[in-house]
Parts: C-alpha cells; sequence; structure tokens
C-alpha cells in the first residue's frame, strides 16, 4: 500500500524558511568572528558565575556556532527535517529565558546574538527570541510535513560535507583576521575624534568679600590680573563636550600616566601600533616577526610602538626574550581586543585613518609596508 504524500503547509514552510535563514545568518557573523563569541561568552559564564567554564569558553563558542549553523542549513533545505524541528526547539527553549533574565537584570549589555553585524537592545533581543520560539514550534509540532526524499545516509553526509566547509571558514577567521570587519577599527576607518573645536572650559570663581558667584568661559577671564586674582577664589570647572564625537575608547598612557592617545592614534605621519593586551598569551612568532620588522624600519619614516594592558612588571621577563626594542604604552584590554582580533596584532594608521590591519600569523615585513606608505 503506498503511503499518502504529506504536502507541507504555507505557514509551516514560511516558518522553517524564516527560521533556517535568521540561523544561518546568524551564525555566519559569529563564524566571522569567533573570537569575539568567545568574549561574549565569557560575559555570560562570568555574569552567571560559572568561572569553571571559561577556559572551555571558545570551544563552546565553535560548538554553538556550528550547531546554529547546521540547524539553519538543515531547516532550509529540509535535510534530517525532524532531528532539526528538536534542534531548533531545544535551542530556542534554552535561550530565550536567558535573554528574558539578561533583558530583566541587565547582566551582559549586548547579547552578540548577530555579533557586532547588528546590534539588539536586550530587550529587543528577547522580543526576537520570542518570535523564533513560536516559529520553533510551528516546526517541531508539523516536523513529520517536511519530510523529503532523500536517503538518510545521503542526507548526513551531505549535511557532514557543509559543516566541514563551515568550520574550516571559521578557522580561516581565526587563524587570520575576519573576513568582515564589523568594529569601528576595520580598514578605511577615520579614527579621530570630530568636534574638539566646540569643547568649552567653563572656570567658576567666588568674590571672597562679596560671596558673589560669577562663571567664565576660558580662556576669556582677567587670569592676568593680579588685582582680580586676589579678589576671587577658583570654585570649580566643568567641560561641555556635548558635541564632541569620540570615534573610539581607546586611551593610551605611558609609563608616567600622561595621554598619548592623540599622539599616537592621531600621527600626521605613518604609525605602525602593535597591540598586546596579554603578553604572557601572545605568540611567540608573531612578537619575534614584529621585532624583525621593528628593526628593519629603522631610521625609516614609520614609527612602531606598542600598546598593552599588561602592567611593567609583568613585561619585564619578556622584554629581552621577544626582542622588545620599541616605545610601550598601556591601554584596556578590551579595546585593544576591539582594536584588532589576535594577540599580538599590528595596525597601520596615518593620519588617524587605519590603512591596514595584520593577524599575528601575518606580520608584514619591510616591503608590504613600503607598497602602503609609498602610495
Amino acid at each position: 500500500m503506498l503511503r499518502k504524500k504529506v504536502t507541507e503547509p504555507v505557514y509551516v514552510k514560511i516558518s522553517r524558511i524564516i527560521t533556517g535563514l535568521v540561523f544561518i545568518f546568524s551564525s555566519i557573523v559569529k563564524g566571522i568572528d569567533p573570537l569575539g563569541t568567545d568574549y561574549r561568552i565569557v560575559d555570560y559564564l562570568e555574569a552567571y558565575g560559572w568561572y569553571f567554564l571559561v577556559d572551555f569558553s571558545f570551544v563552546l563558542a565553535i560548538v554553538l556556532i556550528s550547531a546554529e549553523f547546521l540547524i539553519g542549513i538543515a531547516l532550509l533545505f529540509k535535510l534530517k527535517g525532524r532531528l532539526a524541528a528538536l534542534g531548533v526547539l531545544i535551542m530556542m527553549a534554552i535561550f530565550t529565558p536567558v535573554t528574558y533574565f539578561d533583558a530583566m537584570n541587565n547582566m551582559v549589555p549586548d547579547c552578540g546574538c548577530f555579533g557586532d553585524a547588528v546590534k539588539l537592545t536586550n530587550w529587543e533581543t528577547f522580543y526576537k527570541n520570542i518570535v523564533l520560539m513560536i516559529l520553533a514550534l510551528i516546526i517541531f509540532f508539523n516536523r513529520k510535513k517536511s519530510d523529503i526524499r532523500m536517503h538518510g545516509g545521503v542526507q548526513i553526509i551531505l549535511l557532514a560535507l557543509i559543516l566541514a566547509a563551515f568550520d574550516w571558514f571559521i578557522y580561516y577567521n581565526y587563524a587570520h583576521l575576519p573576513v568582515v570587519d564589523f568594529r569601528d577599527w576595520k580598514v578605511g576607518n577615520d579614527m579621530k575624534s570630530a568636534g574638539k573645536e566646540t569643547v568649552v572650559n567653563y572656570l567658576v570663581y567666588k568674590n571672597k568679600s562679596t560671596g558673589e558667584v560669577k562663571e567664565y568661559v576660558s580662556p576669556n577671564y582677567p587670569w592676568n590680573d593680579s588685582v582680580w586674582i586676589s579678589e576671587w577664589d577658583f570654585v570649580t570647572q566643568r567641560i561641555d563636550d556635548s558635541q564632541l564625537v569620540l570615534k573610539h575608547g581607546l586611551l593610551i598612557e605611558d609609563e608616567a600616566g600622561n595621554n598619548v592617545t592623540e599622539d599616537l592614534i592621531e600621527n600626521p605621519g605613518y604609525q605602525l601600533i602593535l597591540s598586546v593586551y596579554d603578553i604572557s598569551t601572545v605568540d611567540e612568532e608573531g612578537m619575534l616577526a614584529a621585532a624583525e620588522l621593528n628593526k628593519e624600519l629603522f631610521d625609516s619614516d614609520v614609527s612602531l610602538v606598542m600598546v598593552t594592558s599588561s602592567t611593567t612588571d609583568e613585561l619585564i621577563d619578556y622584554i629581552a626574550k621577544y626582542k622588545m626594542d620599541y616605545e610601550i604604552y598601556y591601554g584596556d584590554d578590551i579595546e585593544l581586543k576591539a582594536m584588532i582580533r589576535s594577540n599580538p596584532g599590528m595596525i597601520l594608521l596615518k593620519d588617524g585613518i587605519v590603512l591596514n590591519k595584520w593577524h599575528y600569523n601575518d606580520i608584514p615585513n619591510i616591503k608590504e609596508v613600503r607598497e602602503l606608505t609609498d602610495k
């Protein structure tokens, strides 16, 4: 007796395709930046107090990205559809409550559901997951209506081959730099702050005799009048920088604590910055390649400096080992991770514009640098 062919209802098909596309898009933007996903998972693990899993965060990131991609592909092309329906339901059953608690308590400001490609608030993420949960339920309860006439073993082989190709893509982005940079520090961006001329410094003085309080716009006050100075006491100051547009949050300081951010980032000449967010976990070959490049740059018009979040004491044991014969400055590790997904990583700027970036596996030689600076 022939089994009656079951036609997939239109609403089920639409639900399956939308959910599949969302999962594929989400996994691809995460796969482009696997380290960014890793950092976000660490945020969640620490927020929930699951510190014992932090050392496995990168493995968890790869498993999450791969599972999301596999479910998306399986749903879109109806490969092992019943298993995919169960998978999407389980995933949404886990992450919907997580995003609800996150929205209620703001435990992690950015879930990173779509990497850095699409930013959502925690409540937007939760509402998005509610919609996906509804679609997942529709798919699950109609899973028998989405079967295709293809041998199960063939479906598994197809999914395995697609997943292998995608995992190679993830590895490439990890071993080099993301093929698409969604961060502020992408090549071509101008990182100079805008609106500096609009910053106004207000000074408040109080008359010693009458108690009168006056506010002045610096430097338009009688600071060089000795009589006036003797009659008025400085009270406080306020700065109006509401029109100032900062392109990044990186603060770079020298060993004495002086702010040198503008000197380096907005250097009118060519500036190479070696970003090292943790000296104890750097790639050794990358550091030695940077040292070799620094030696080749001697007497050139290209300056190379290192910016690290490691302390001076932590650096002592590595200065000779990695031939760190360049100036060393200090910055926040979170900002350095945002600057470049590599430890160490190298970035070339000129007058605030990002000309190029290199992973530690791709540290340039003098010829490659010259090709950029001689244009």
